[in-house]
């Protein structure tokens, strides 16, 4: 007796962030050793979507932190750029190099600061935060948007960079269901889980230490040097593949870098 095929679960992109008729909007939230990489790899992403034939991107940086010695190294900045607000060092850098038109917001992405609905929305949000608590605020502010809010850029995605010393993991999420094509060849899925509610006891149980390094020797003992742009170029590819293929089989990944293993995370 024959068995019936399993077919493989995907997550399908709708048409309208494939060939929209405006560039997609993102939110990054946090502009250190994550963010800061990310958002490099952003705007290499919008010239190339743009020579492609896309739309590109519009990008938001919001982060209300400034640029001190030990940020130097580790961190995107130099010593030109102490004392500034890195979100507007790092967009004028961008701008410049890239001809684009981003914004640098100096507030926290919190429910204090953003009354502004059409400036907390955006397709696509990427958080690049430190603590558990931040990621928790984000996704209060993201759920309510999805109910609430149904502009242009109302809210679809969250990608969510976070990390250890050596190791770390991207985790994509939808906020509404994304209306799925029928499929004889896969099984396509319309939600992929939130981050804060999947992985609820491991974020719980992390221990974060937030005390500011005074030097960067003390910021490498608690991040590597590597493994903010390691999770940012894996993180950004999986983001190439959403505009690019259109297709998902894998929402995230736990990335390892002091063994070098990455592990996908499968859309199920």
């Amino acid at each position: 007796m024959k068995t019936k095929a399993v077919k493989p679960a995907v997550h399908i992109i709708q048409k309208e962030l494939l060939q929209p008729y405006n560039p997609v909007t993102i939110n990054l939230i946090g502009a250190g050793g994550t963010g800061g990489q990310v958002l490099t790899a952003l705007a290499r992403m919008n010239h190339a979507l743009i020579a492609l034939g896309h739309t590109g991107l519009f990008v938001r940086v919001f982060d209300n932190d400034t640029v001190d010695t030990a940020n130097l190294g580790r961190q995107l900045f130099t010593t030109a750029e102490l004392g500034q607000y890195k979100s507007v060092a790092l967009i004028n850098r961008i701008n410049r190099f890239f001809g684009t038109n981003w914004k640098a917001e100096t507030i926290r992405y919190d429910k204090e600061n953003l009354k502004d609905r059409d400036l907390a929305s955006a397709t696509v949000t990427i958080t690049c935060v430190d603590t558990v608590k931040a990621r928790y605020e984000v996704a209060e502010i993201l759920k309510h948007l999805a109910e609430k809010y149904h502009g242009r850029n109302r809210v679809q995605y969250w990608m969510d960079f976070g990390n250890s010393r050596s190791s770390g993991q991207v985790i994509l999420s939808t906020l509404e269901k994304i209306k799925q094509p029928a499929s004889e060849l896969y099984h396509p899925v319309e939600t992929l889980p939130l981050v804060t509610e999947e992985f609820k006891e491991l974020l719980n149980s992390e221990v974060v230490d937030d005390t500011p390094s005074c030097s960067l020797a003390e910021a490498l003992t608690k991040q590597d040097l590597f493994i903010n742009s390691a999770l940012a170029n894996v993180g950004a590819s999986l983001l190439w593949q959403l505009f690019r293929e259109g297709i998902l089989f894998n929402r995230g990944f736990f990335l390892n870098l002091k063994d070098f293993r990455t592990q996908p995370l499968k859309v199920a």
